[in-house]
């Protein structure tokens, strides 16, 4: 299917974004392409990654430090590039 694709400006938590890059690496695909399957799967209410990319998601998420949940998705805070 062909579609038209825009060029944006996303902020997201660094780790998760590393998290989100090595997953896409993984997959051999872009980082594009893995988040708007991510995003089509929970629009439907779907899991997007099945039980053995799960488990690489675990052992990322271990790699680069990522101890965040959906419970706390509402209660992040920018720090303001502070480091």
């Amino acid at each position: 299917m062909t579609v038209e694709r825009v060029q944006t400006g996303v902020r997201l938590e660094k780790r998760m974004l590393k998290v989100l890059k090595a997953l896409a690496e993984y997959k051999d695909m872009s980082l594009g392409d893995l988040l708007e399957g991510i995003v089509l799967h929970a629009f439907e209410g779907r899991c997007a990654f099945g039980p053995e990319t799960q488990q690489a998601i675990a052992e990322l998420k271990r790699i680069y430090g990522l101890e965040l949940t959906a419970g706390d998705s509402h209660a992040l805070r920018d720090d303001g590039g502070q480091a």
